[in-house]
């Protein structure tokens, strides 16, 4: 009797198990969200209709809906789920980005950006294991920085938009055997499937009318558990607009804890997606007040065109710039000349803003590019533009001749001749151009060496160039090497001290001492020898994907030397014949430029002299005090000096180190003195 008691006892423990099991699943169907209790942010909201509406069309603006019960699993082995959605992307003006299936640890999403950040992650988010966040991404624009494959794919993210795995939006088609493309933003519903269980997450994608295809379009094998380790899910969607914008809606829901149990989403029973066309005319009684309109209208439309028109062209002027006035352009001049600055002209982009082809401004030049550079600080715009002018005025034939600028507010554009064969750093590192021969590089080099030392001791005044690389050297139209991008430059007078603040360069070709003493020639020399090596190797000052020493180019390079193959640290591309003792002494040169003693380095006019051969090199070698020795933004091995002082480690912030700049107390972006 009492294990018959004790038997069924049991069982009705595991019964009430169950039900407790089942009460806590979260599964549900919405046929339209007219019943549903969400927790909604931002734009986000539920139509009269029924639609869930993400964004609506205006720009800069987000929005975030969640179911507000989490899900949550005891073990790695008990979470599995399916779920089955509809949505529709309606482009507005210009196109928009797209939407996310997220999964999160939190539902408080606000912190997050707009834009291409799709709402989910912000600059300091992106990329951070702390986020606990896997979506599933419909992005309808290309973000060349999370490495999108197109501007219309489906994308798996876990902790950032650099999606572990992602492909062209499409579906199987059973009938014909092969996938056929689906267009996401095209304002038609699409129904998307999720499945997760054993490890494995499977993404299908099918028009409204169709069903769910028997193979994935994505299949990528994530333990999600590990990225929970709270063990409660939050589910909902995420969608953003930025300067692109569009309609974001979810007509339906269903989700499951268990695939089999997965309820099918009825389309006949779905919310409509919302008309966004031209409205239906007015009734006819109402004619002549729409003809009364219409003219009110009309005028109003082309004074709104008039004040648009000198918005867009508007500029900033201040007394002070008269004096600057033939070094000045028009701003509508340089929207003319980049055709409204169009994508198709975009040269380059960099930390200090993008880059534009332009045509001729007149007969007596060729044709410019266009920089445009942000900025949000007034004070001492009068002494950095007196110092563009100044630059404008400097003539050397191995120098980018500045032409002027313009302003605006908020922005200060600056205009340079066009380089037609680009930078330097595009023959050194990209595979669309074949590799320089030693001969046009040791060309280049003495190029640059001859303007450093004209900006240095031939000029008016002593111009310190702070940011000497490859991809600032640019390369005319007879590959005459040029020295370009003078927006971090400062002036000061024959033997007086430069006097800067500011610590701003990049990483690797920035002196030790740069922090504690300031800009100086000798720094400007350190990022010149840096250039030597990265000229003569082929590769840059600092590769974090390499290990040991050979990780940075100066001790890798003084290695070799050490090991009696200085040759060796040559750039295995170069092509044609070349000079063995050109080569080492330009290596050997590169040392002893980046000197951590600054003291030891050689003046620009003696590095001509060097390179020249009219002028022999020191007697030195591999273990020579400072040579060899490199501090990236850290540790000095000479530290008695105040000259060798280190650079401070907070300054330190990233660890890809390929073309980072660095810049503290700016004025544009980073130009303060």
């Amino acid at each position: 009797m009492a294990q018959g008691l004790h038997l069924i006892w049991m069982i009705f423990c595991v019964h009430l198990t169950c039900i407790s099991s089942q009460q806590e699943e979260p599964n549900f169907i919405f046929n339209g969200f007219h019943q549903a209790d969400l927790y909604t942010d931002g734009l986000a909201k539920i139509l009269p209709k029924g639609q869930l509406q993400l964004t609506d069309g205006s720009g800069q603006r987000m929005g975030h809906a969640f179911i507000k019960k989490p899900l949550v699993f005891t073990s790695p082995e008990s979470l599995s789920f399916s779920t089955h959605f509809v949505c529709a992307l309606v482009p507005g003006a210009n196109g928009g980005h797209g939407i996310a299936f997220v999964l999160s640890a939190s539902m408080d999403l606000t912190q997050a950006d707009a834009t291409q950040y799709l709402g989910i992650f912000n600059i300091s988010t992106q990329g951070s294991n702390s986020s606990h966040i896997v979506a599933v991404e419909l992005d309808t624009a290309l973000s060349s920085e999370f490495d999108d494959i197109n501007n219309n794919h489906v994308g798996i993210d876990v902790n950032s938009l650099i999606s572990v795995a992602s492909t062209p939006a499409s579906y199987f088609s059973e009938i014909e055997g092969i996938n056929k493309d689906i267009k996401l933003l095209s304002g038609d519903p699409i129904q998307v499937w999720v499945d997760y269980g054993g490890s494995l997450l499977n993404v299908s994608l099918a028009p409204l009318k169709i069903k769910k295809p028997s193979q994935p379009l994505l299949s990528q094998s994530i333990n999600i558990s590990e990225i929970f380790p709270g063990r409660k899910i939050f589910l909902g969607f995420s969608g953003a607009t930025g300067t692109l914008v569009s309609y974001q809606y979810i007509l339906g829901w269903s989700f499951s804890r268990r695939k089999v149990s997965l309820q099918s989403l009825d389309v006949t029973k779905l919310p409509k997606v919302p008309s966004h066309g031209a409205k239906k005319k007015r009734p006819s009684t109402l004619l002549i007040v729409l003809l009364i309109l219409l003219a009110i209208i009309g005028l109003l439309a082309l004074g709104g065109a008039y004040v648009y028109r000198r918005r867009m062209y508007a500029e900033v002027r201040e007394e002070w710039e008269k004096e600057y006035g033939p070094h000045r352009f028009s701003y509508k001049a340089l929207y003319n000349a980049t055709k409204g600055f169009h994508k198709d002209g975009l040269l380059g982009k960099g930390g200090f803003g993008n880059v534009y082809k332009g045509k001729a401004l007149s007969s007596s030049n060729g044709e410019i590019a266009v920089k445009r550079v942000s900025h949000d600080a007034e004070e001492g715009m009068k002494q950095f533009v007196a110092e563009i002018v100044s630059m404008g005025n400097l003539k050397h034939k191995n120098m980018v001749p500045l032409l002027g600028y313009c302003r605006r507010k908020g922005e200060l554009l600056l205009v340079s001749e066009y380089m037609p064969n680009g930078s330097l750093d595009r023959y050194l590192f990209h595979q669309d151009k074949p590799p320089f021969s030693w001969r046009r590089r040791l060309v280049i080099i003495k190029d640059i060496a001859s303007a450093l030392n004209y900006m240095h001791t031939g000029a008016p005044q002593v111009v310190l160039h702070r940011d000497i690389k490859a991809s600032n050297v640019m390369l005319d139209a007879e590959f005459n090497g040029r020295l370009g991008d003078f927006g971090m430059a400062r002036f000061h007078d024959h033997g007086a001290d430069p006097a800067t603040t500011s610590a701003v360069g990049t990483i690797g070709y920035m002196a030790p001492e740069l922090s504690t003493m300031g800009a100086s020639t000798e720094t400007d020399v350190y990022g010149f020898g840096a250039f030597l090596l990265e000229v003569t190797c082929g590769r840059r000052p600092v590769e974090p994907g390499l290990e040991g020493e050979r990780r940075f180019l100066v001790q890798w390079v003084c290695q070799c030397w050490r090991m009696a193959s200085l040759l060796g640290a040559r750039d295995a591309r170069l092509r044609g014949e070349f000079s063995a003792e050109e080569v080492e002494m330009v290596l050997k040169l590169g040392l002893i430029c980046t000197n951590a003693v600054a003291e030891m380095r050689p003046s620009m006019e003696e590095v001509v002299q060097y390179l020249n051969e009219s002028l022999k090199l020191p007697d030195i070698s591999p273990n020579s005090t400072g040579i060899g020795s490199f501090s990236l933004l850290g540790s000095n091995p000479f530290p008695a000096s105040p000259i060798t002082k280190n650079l401070s480690a907070s300054f330190y912030t990233s660890s890809s180190a390929n073309d980072t700049t660095f810049v503290t107390h700016s004025i544009v972006h980073g130009h303060g003195r």
